[in-house]
């Protein structure tokens, strides 16, 4: 007696959808995402994120903290997310923060050409 193909296509369908269950959720834990987004919030932090963009820096850490608990939860999809947007309201905030201290610097450096400039023109060594 020759078996047909109809007498396999369940069980072969059945494995298929099987597979296809198992492998939208073999994504690793969100470890490295979570470690990202802490190292982003230090680095923010080391450039005066409180100071200078302080609501991102705000944003940032409640996100991570979310992270954190989603992933205590389980939640690892939520986890995940959660720990990306942390990790780029840290960049912004650190962006932020060095384009604040770069603008500072500079207006201190133009201020000290225009002194020296004034100091030259009336002929004030001092």
């Amino acid at each position: 007696m020759r078996t047909s193909f109809a007498q396999f296509r369940l069980p072969l369908l059945a494995l298929v959808l099987a597979l296809a269950s198992t492998g939208c959720s073999s994504l690793p834990p969100p470890t490295n995402e979570l470690s990202g987004a802490r190292q982003a919030v230090i680095r923010a932090e080391g450039a005066d994120a409180d100071q200078y963009a302080a609501q991102d820096i705000g944003a940032a850490r409640s996100e991570l903290e979310q992270a954190q608990a989603a992933m205590s939860d389980g939640r690892e999809d939520d986890a995940r997310r959660l720990a990306l947007a942390a990790a780029a309201d840290a960049d912004l905030a650190y962006a932020k923060s060095r384009d604040a201290l770069v603008s500072a610097e500079l207006n201190q450096r133009r201020s000290e050409v225009a002194e020296l400039r004034q100091r030259l023109q009336t002929g004030d060594g001092r």
